[in-house]
């Protein structure tokens, strides 16, 4: 670990370069946000949000995140001053834990822009998805609606049946 202030070697830049280039490469969403202000308590809620998400946080220099992003065949983004950067194969669940974010620490964080798919998007962008449902929500409306008519029918059956054992 090293302490404040202390600068990385060549080889550790090289080495980070590499691991986020690697990361990037598998990413189908990559959020890039600022921070500045936050405290390391409300960061490690970030990160904690994102591990139980499957998707990575990490604070990293804009000139080695662009070098990775190119590296990675991702489309160029515009990094400048303070940035935290989230990514993972998930675009819904990455996007979730942006927004999240930003709505837990309005004050000290916000999305700045993105990539999903390799392809830069906006701010708006990013909400929208953070807004859909996800996958197993959408699985639970499909199955409501596959049971909709089978719940139906056997309404409707049972009605019957009361109807004719009444008449008996």
């Amino acid at each position: 670990m090293r302490s404040k202030g202390e600068k990385m070697t060549k080889a550790e830049k090289q080495q980070l370069v590499a691991e986020l280039t690697n990361e990037f490469k598998d990413a189908s969403a990559i959020i890039v946000c600022d921070y500045k202000g936050m405290s390391v308590y409300e960061l490690e809620n970030i990160r904690k949000n994102a591990r139980e998400n499957d998707a990575k946080v990490k604070v990293v220099k804009n000139t080695l995140a662009s070098i990775a992003l190119k590296n990675a065949d991702q489309e160029e983004l515009e990094l400048v001053n303070t940035n935290l950067v989230i990514w993972g194969s998930d675009q819904l669940s990455t996007c979730k834990v942006a927004d999240k974010a930003a709505t837990a620490f309005k004050e000290k964080f916000s999305v700045k822009s993105g990539l999903l798919e390799g392809k830069a998007v906006d701010v708006a962008t990013i909400t929208a998805m953070a807004k859909l449902p996800g996958r197993e929500e959408l699985l639970g409306m499909l199955l409501n609606v596959w049971n909709g008519p089978a719940r139906s029918i056997a309404i409707g059956i049972q009605a019957l049946a009361t109807k004719r054992a009444e008449e008996a």
